[in-house]
């Protein structure tokens, strides 16, 4: 029996994922020359064949839109160009001696070379951002051309070019990448006073002003729409879906009143004080008299408000289960579909936190941390795990409340001190040194 599932189940799925294994290499270059002929086609398309650069045909936001798709291309040509020389560097022969065995038929060489060409080709044209996206571990479809060569010669190294714009860039580029042998201000300085005695400086500058300035505009407005996006998904699909769907199922007189013993709880004292009140005043005169009879009516009256109002409040913890799932689901695909905007505010955050003096730092370090995990932070915890109970509508568990405040605030403080140490230490040394100075 256990044979028969083996052979009928097990096997003939270990044997496919054995055989995508084996067409590792073919399948990473495949995807390289791919993404190589979408950037031919762009190239066709937008720029009469040319290389996609500044064309006065199109507008800064336009080729935007072409740069990003750019370097997506680029970037996945250069990781499926990485997994097409190591798939091939690793077991190779034992692995293509696997593929004869099993009939699976490999590209031939030459082919092989004829796509790695056009790739080169086409890659050629954009060294400067193949440069960027590939960051260190470079590896350049020419040296994945010599990978497949028995004999590969050494390459002299490729002189840079140190145009005004590469210099301009360099010397704004953030702390993270700029740690060396000499100090940064040195290094810094004596870039800063070559771009100044360039004579055509002022117009990398103001290039680089409007970038800056591009870069804020499209920040500021990709955080309103993540912060207006949800609310107003969550408000119209109260309003328009979720909450005649709630009502339509609730209206009838038989649906409890309570959610939970919590607000069942809440009600009885409420009615209970509301009571107390009544006979008070009846007491000490402070209304007309009223009978035991009129006491009870108005009593009654009040249980009927009170009832209605809580019966508002459970539909309503349940209307907002719902529309917290859409808001969510919004704020995901606003996510997904953003991921150039991500990058753009990925940049913007690092220029806004790296420009900041080393007093700033260790300011908003100890203020975050003060909130989150210092010795007051348990009771603000508190109040936001039980507002969103009651807005759910779900029961105030305090065994769960306790337990994670004595587990979260903990993991965000080995978070933050990991980060300080790890991070902030190597690239501030001296926003850590106030750090700890202002923290004692």
């Amino acid at each position: 029996m256990i044979h028969s599932i083996f052979s009928q189940k097990i096997y003939p799925s270990l044997l496919a994922t054995y055989h995508w294994y084996l067409r590792t290499p073919e399948r990473s270059l495949e995807q390289a020359y791919k993404a190589a002929l979408q950037i031919k086609a762009i190239e066709d398309e937008h720029f009469d064949g040319n290389p996609v650069s500044s064309n006065s045909r199109y507008s800064s936001s336009m080729m935007e839109y072409f740069e990003s798709d750019l370097k997506k291309l680029l970037k996945n040509v250069r990781m499926r160009l990485t997994e097409f020389k190591i798939s091939r560097s690793i077991l190779y022969e034992y692995n293509l001696r696997a593929a004869r065995k099993f009939d699976i038929e490999h590209l031939s060489p030459k082919l092989i070379l004829d796509k790695l060409k056009f790739i080169d080709n086409i890659v050629a044209k954009y060294t400067d951002i193949y440069e960027e996206v590939s960051g260190k571990d470079l590896i350049t479809p020419q040296d994945t051309t010599a990978a497949i060569t028995v004999v590969s010669k050494p390459q002299p190294p490729k002189p840079q070019n140190f145009s005004r714009r590469t210099l301009y860039e360099q010397s704004t580029r953030s702390k993270v990448n700029t740690t060396g042998v000499l100090p940064r201000s040195i290094l810094g300085t004596l870039t800063r006073l070559q771009i100044e005695l360039d004579p055509n400086a002022e117009q990398d500058v103001v290039q680089n002003f409007r970038k800056t300035q591009k870069r804020t505009v499209i920040s500021i407005r990709f955080i309103l729409l993540l912060i207006i996006v949800p609310i107003l998904t969550h408000q119209l699909s109260k309003a328009m879906v979720v909450g005649p769907v709630v009502d339509h199922f609730r209206h009838a007189e038989e649906v409890s009143v309570f959610l939970n013993t919590e607000m069942e709880e809440e009600a009885l004292s409420e009615l209970q004080r509301f009571e107390e009140r009544i006979k008070f005043e009846n007491l000490i005169n402070k209304v007309s008299a009223l009978s035991t009879e009129q006491i009870e009516i108005k009593v009654k009256e009040k249980a009927i408000d009170i009832a209605e109002e809580y019966r508002h409040n459970s539909a309503n913890a349940i209307k907002n289960v719902f529309a917290d799932i859409l808001s969510i689901g919004a704020f995901t695909c606003l996510l997904l579909v953003s991921k150039r905007e991500i990058g753009v505010l990925k940049e913007f955050f690092d220029h806004v936190v790296y420009g900041l003096s080393d007093s700033a730092k260790a300011f908003i370090i100890i203020l975050f941390t003060d909130i989150f995990v210092g010795f007051h932070s348990p009771h603000g915890w508190e109040v936001i795990l039980e507002g969103v109970s009651r807005h759910w509508g779900l029961p105030g568990n305090h065994d769960f409340i306790f337990l994670f405040i004595a587990t979260f605030p903990v993991i965000l403080d080995t978070i933050f001190k990991y980060w300080i140490f790890r991070y902030l230490n190597r690239i501030s040394p001296s926003a850590v040194a106030t750090y700890h100075n202002m923290n004692e």
